[in-house]
């Protein structure tokens, strides 16, 4: 009897529940553990639950892995104490000197991979749910990744206001920058733009119909104006089908 084959997706989830499991044990703080974790929580068991009806390709799966991996770590440790400077002394160099940074960076490189490792399965949704062509096929993913990137920050904002106190501040995890929150919006709005950069440059490489797309998408397909004008025929249709 033959073995079954387990699904590339399904490797990943496997690992993904151990490697969680791993970094859940004695956490640092338990309350910003818990807050830290709603996200994975929902998120999680959506893909699982939609896998069905919108199955993902597996680097959009495992760019997604990756991002949820380094989310563990920084809520094992909370993201302004994840040492990651005792790591690479144990290899002889100082990640702070070498980049001249003053405070613990993790959570910027989180921020940035948030951008870098997620606008593609994004991407990968507008293409296949609203089928993107062309600019706009870059342009959604971006701009989407932004959109996220700063519902995320006023739902930090709001719960670390709601709990307050050392918790609050934990997972706000500012350390002490009045410019945290743009700074990171800004750094995973800039992993997003490497990420469309790239898929852009593949079709610019392989895909002979990229030119005749992007033309395509910019394109004016109803001269038309809306809003008055629409609303207008809209008016006149209506008022049509009553005296009919």
């Amino acid at each position: 009897m033959s073995r079954q084959r387990i699904e590339y997706r399904t490797k990943l989830l496997i690992f993904y529940v151990l490697w969680w499991a791993l970094w859940a044990y004695q956490p640092w703080d338990m309350p910003d553990w818990i807050l830290e974790n709603i996200l994975p929580v929902l998120f999680v068991p959506a893909l699982i639950w939609t896998r069905k009806k919108f199955r993902f390709s597996n680097i959009s799966y495992t760019l997604m892995l990756i991002f949820l991996c380094l989310h563990a770590i920084g809520s094992h440790y909370t993201y302004a104490e994840v040492p990651y400077e005792q790591w690479t002394a144990t290899l002889g160099f100082s990640l702070n000197d070498i980049f001249g940074f003053t405070r613990n960076n993790f959570d910027r490189v989180v921020h940035f991979s948030f951008g870098l490792l997620l606008a593609y399965p994004v991407l990968e949704i507008f293409a296949r749910v609203a089928d993107t062509r062309g600019a706009w096929s870059y342009y959604f993913p971006l701009e989407w990744v932004m959109s996220l990137s700063m519902i995320y920050e006023l739902v930090e904002w709001a719960a670390a206001e709601t709990v307050g106190g050392d918790l609050g501040m934990a997972f706000l995890g500012s350390q002490g920058d009045v410019w945290d929150a743009h700074k990171d919006m800004g750094l995973a709005t800039l992993g997003a733009l490497v990420t469309v950069l790239v898929v852009a440059w593949f079709n610019v490489r392989y895909n002979r119909d990229f030119r005749k797309e992007l033309s395509e998408s910019v394109r004016i397909k109803h001269a038309e104006p809306l809003g008055e004008v629409k609303l207008r025929e809209l008016k006149d249709k209506h008022g049509g089908s009553d005296e009919a």
